[in-house]
């Protein structure tokens, strides 16, 4: 009975037990949230695996608990290699002072509750792949010391709170995607002294209010959007040692304020829209040793002096707009520079000499400048160089011998500059030296076989300059060779069977020389040859077959050469690019082995003796966009696999021996354009297909034996430049679906059957200027007026067709033209007297023009001008219009006499003849006195003759009879006496 009793006591004890470890603080309890921790997180590597009961807690990977050995006060998992989510019960942690979780692969939202951890001193998230915006919970953390959350994904604003965290000391957000504006009240952080804040997408201008960060010792906030100018507050930042705001579109001049900052070691304004002048002022930044003011819009002299401040390593000026050289105490012997870049400037005058009291430098560079006269001898002053970069300049003279004396030298640039003489032998003694450019010059002679000596060289470029004699028969010694450009030189002679053996070689470019000879098979060594240029030389003879071997081959260039047999050696690559052999004597047939490039673009095989048909496996070339096999003996008709090449723009198949229709699948490749299938023997008609080819430029199907009529869907070429049909069998009229080809300036339609008048519609065709040609045809009809529109034109060929008709004076407006034949037609009349400058054969066979250059026109002729459409409508209206003024004034005349007539005849009526010389001068308006001589001769017809109308005798008895009908009349001019 009393065990019955104890067992509900027993229970409630039991149950608080398995409660107590939950609630109470030790490490029982943390080992339990520790544990449910890594229950949520993945551990590929393992660093956990020691997270287990069977260990004491304080041993647990990553831990670190304290002195007491009570409480876990350290939690490290740094680069461990864990992902998943950062678990909210990192909060049950409650003396937690550090957790490190940078470097792993965590995702998700930074928990809110992490601001529970009030003993916080460093919470490090950075480098994960976190995202979400920051909790505003962490502004909760008030002994927080450390915050690094950059490099993650995250968004939205940098928020004001942060503003709480008093203790502060590093703030890292960089590298996120954080935008809006930095908070003002980040300034009130008095104990921060690391803000970073750069690489994000931060915009508006900075805050004054960071001049109140009084410990602040580091401040980036590069790779942002941020405007404006720099505040001149900045100066008040008297700790500072770092300031980076490049790539950012600051403007404005740089503050003077800025040299009040004593202890700045770092300063980087690269990238952004300064100008003015760089304030003298910095001159007093004596601990500075790296500044970088490049690529902004500054101005006037270099005014910074190495010889003030002597901590300064790093000098960085270049892609400004300084102007002027250097001053004369710009470098002292006790200057501690390494590196200065001045390059890409406006900067003038002589090689300044100043320079080489720089002893300690390492890096110079002055290059993109207007440097002139001649590099100093005394160059090898600067002992220490390992890069030297002149090049850009116009620097004249020789190379000066001592710079072989510079023996820690590893580049030289000395390209693109006025350069000449002799390459000095002395070079051979600078061993380490690994990359000299001298390309772009005037310089001459033989390369010096010294400057093989130089094993540790991996790129050589002398092109552009006279360089002549032998490539060294040494080069072979040259194992780390990367790059050897000799181009566009007068190298002579075979190709060093030694230079097989630069087996690290990548590119070799011996192109635009006067090498002869044959390949030597050792080129087979180059494995690592990529691209391999030759073309315009004078090389021979058939190509190694050991060439094959070479597998990395991605473009090759051989054009212009005298090569002879299979071009099979060059096709050992399967990542061919670029193949070019054109203007050779390659013989054979296309190998199908071109197919297996499927990342060929360009194949370039003009201008040999290629015979066969094109192989059907050059189909797989879907990357293709440049076909050239014009100038061979090929034959068959062209393979429609080649329509699976549907990035072709440039297909070239002209003078073959191709035959068969021309292809309907050509009007599938909507890239195409230009299209030559000329000079083969093609027949059948022109397919309309050709239509859907919307970007072609050039179109040309010449001499060959194309017949019917030319497809209207011509028209829907809007892009056309060229059209070249003639000596074909085309039949037909020329459609007038041409005129929309409003970008031609070349048209050919000579030697072929085209009947019907020449379309009108082709005078709209504004572009057209260098020929219009329909010679050798069957037109009739007149020529047009409107292409005399064409006023571009400067060759014009009608000849030998059956126009008739006078040559329309239009055409005189065509005063860009220098060539023209109307010459075997039927045309007459005379000539635009603009056409007086052409020979005679341009009209011959018309005979009956005339004008110059021809005889002078017959008065006939001359009367037998044609008149314009124009001009005739013209005449038409002005005759309609004089008739009809000329009958309305006749009609006038009339009803006025006949109106005077009728008041005359009435009035002699009622007055029975009475009284009637006082009636007649009323009536009339003659007086009787000094106008009766004018009046009698008016009635005796003097002024005016009148047939058909009565007039009036002295016998007034009469009048009452006479007739007066006024529709038959004719009226005479009045007689002059």
């Amino acid at each position: 009975m009393g065990m019955t009793r104890m067992i509900p006591l027993l229970l409630f004890f039991t149950t608080v037990a398995g409660l107590l470890p939950i609630s109470s603080g030790d490490n029982a309890t943390e080992s339990y949230w520790l544990l449910r921790i890594k229950s949520g997180l993945s551990d590929p590597g393992g660093f956990m695996r020691n997270w287990s009961p069977e260990f004491p807690i304080c041993s647990w990977n990553g831990l670190t608990c304290s002195v007491d050995g009570t409480r876990v006060v350290h939690v490290n998992l740094s680069g461990s290699g864990v992902s998943g989510s950062i678990s909210p019960e990192f909060s049950c942690l409650d003396m937690l002072e550090m957790l490190d979780l940078s470097s792993n692969s965590l995702t998700g939202l930074i928990p809110p509750d992490l601001g529970n951890l009030q003993h916080l001193k460093s919470l490090l998230l950075f480098s994960n792949s976190l995202s979400g915006e920051i909790p505003k919970e962490i502004s909760m953390l008030k002994n927080l010391q450390v915050l690094r959350i950059g490099n993650n994904r995250l968004t939205g604003e940098v928020i004001p709170e942060l503003s709480n965290l008093i203790e502060i000391r590093v703030l890292g957000l960089a590298y996120c995607q954080f935008s809006g504006s930095i908070p003002g009240n980040i300034g009130s952080l008095k104990k921060l002294n690391s803000l970073d804040l750069q690489s994000n997408t931060l915009s508006g201008s900075i805050p004054e209010e960071i001049g109140g960060l009084e410990a602040l010792q580091n401040f980036a906030a590069s790779n942002n959007l941020l405007e404006g100018t720099i505040p001149s507050h900045m100066g008040l930042l008297k700790s500072l040692q770092i300031l980076n705001l490049a790539n950012n579109s600051l403007s404005g001049s740089i503050p003077v304020d800025l040299s009040q900052l004593a202890n700045l070691r770092y300063l980087n304004l690269l990238g952004n829209r300064l100008s003015g002048s760089i304030p003298p002022e910095l001159n007093q930044l004596d601990q500075l040793q790296k500044l970088d003011l490049s690529k902004n819009n500054l101005s006037g002299p270099v005014e910074l002096l190495s010889s003030r401040l002597n901590n300064l390593q790093v000098m960085v000026l270049s892609d400004n707009v300084l102007s002027g050289g250097l001053p004369a105490n710009f470098c002292s012997n006790y200057s501690s520079l390494k590196l200065l870049s001045l390059s890409r400037n406006m900067l003038s005058g002589a090689f300044p000499l100043q320079l080489l009291r720089c002893s300690s430098l390492r890096q110079l560079d002055i290059s993109d400048n207007s440097f002139s006269g001649v590099i100093p001898t005394s160059i090898d002053q600067l002992a220490n160089l390992t890069d030297l970069l002149l090049n850009n300049n116009s620097f004249t003279g020789s190379i000066p011998k001592e710079i072989g004396n510079i023996s820690s030298l590893e580049s030289l640039y000395l390209f693109a500059n006025k350069l000449t003489g002799e390459i000095p032998g002395q070079l051979g003694k600078m061993h380490g030296l690994t990359t000299i450019y001298l390309y772009d010059n005037q310089m001459s002679g033989s390369i010096p076989r010294e400057l093989t000596n130089c094993t540790c060289l991996t790129q050589i470029d002398f092109s552009g300059n006279h360089f002549s004699g032998a490539i060294p028969t040494t080069i072979g010694d040259l194992k780390s060779l990367i790059l050897l450009d000799l181009r566009q030189n007068e190298m002579s002679g075979p190709v060093p069977p030694s230079l097989g053996y630069c087996e690290s070689l990548q590119q070799l470019a011996l192109a635009d020389n006067k090498l002869s000879g044959s390949l030597p098979p050792t080129l087979k060594f180059l494995s690592q040859l990529s691209t391999f240029t030759l073309y315009n030389n004078s090389l021979e003879g058939p190509l190694p077959d050991s060439l094959y071997l070479l597998k990395g081959l991605r473009i090759i260039n051989f054009s212009r050469n005298k090569f002879t047999g299979s071009i099979r050696p060059l096709l050992g690559s399967s990542s061919l690019i670029t193949l070019d052999l054109t203007n050779n004597s390659f013989s054979g047939a296309i190998p199908s082995e071109l197919g297996m490039s499927v990342g060929l673009r360009r194949l370039h095989l003009a201008h040999n003796q290629l015979t066969g048909e094109i192989p059907p496996k050059l189909g797989q070339l879907k990357e293709l966009f440049f076909l050239d096999l014009s100038s061979n003996h090929l034959i068959g008709e062209v393979p429609p696999q080649l329509s699976n090449c549907t990035k072709l723009q440039h297909l070239l198949l002209g003078n073959n021996r191709f035959e068969g229709m021309v292809p309907p699948w050509l009007g599938r490749l909507g890239e195409l354009g230009e299209l030559d299938l000329s000079s083969n023997r093609f027949q059948g008609p022109m397919p309309k297909e050709i239509g859907g080819c919307s970007k072609l430029l050039k179109l040309s199907l010449h001499s060959n034996g194309i017949s019917g009529e030319i497809p209207s869907e011509l028209g829907n070429l809007g892009s056309l430049n060229v059209l070249d049909l003639q000596k074909n069998n085309l039949s037909g009229s020329v459609p007038v679906t041409i005129q929309q080809c409003r970008k031609l300036f070349e048209l050919r339609l000579s030697e072929n059957q085209l009947t019907g008048p020449i379309p009108p519609e082709l005078g709209s065709l504004s572009e057209l200027q260098v020929i219009l040609d329909l010679s050798d045809n069957s037109f009739s009809g007149e020529i047009p007026a409107s292409l005399g529109d064409l006023t571009k034109l400067e060759r014009l060929n009608l000849s030998n067709n059956q126009l008739s008709g006078r040559v329309p004076s239009t055409l005189g407006r065509l005063t860009s033209l220098h060539m023209l034949n109307l010459s075997g037609n039927h045309l007459e009349g005379q000539l635009p007297r603009t056409f007086s400058g052409f020979p005679v054969s341009s009209f011959q066979g018309n005979g009956r023009l005339c004008g110059a250059p021809l005889g002078e026109c017959s008065s006939s002729m001359a009367q037998k001008q044609v008149l314009s459409e124009t001009q005739v409508v013209g005449i038409i209206v002005g005759i309609v219009f004089t008739s009809t003024v000329i009958c309305l004034i006749l009609l006038y005349i009339m009803l006025r006499i006949w109106s005077n007539w009728r008041r005359v005849s009435i009035s002699s009526s009622e007055n029975n003849g009475g009284g009637h010389e006082h009636k007649r001068e009323e009536i009339w308006g003659i007086g009787v006195d000094d106008d009766d001589m004018y009046e009698k001769k008016r009635w005796n017809g003097e002024y005016w003759k009148v047939d058909s109308i009565t007039v009036p005798s002295k016998d007034h008895k009469n009048n009452s009879t006479t007739n007066t009908c006024i529709f038959q009349f004719k009226v005479d001019p009045p007689a002059l006496v």
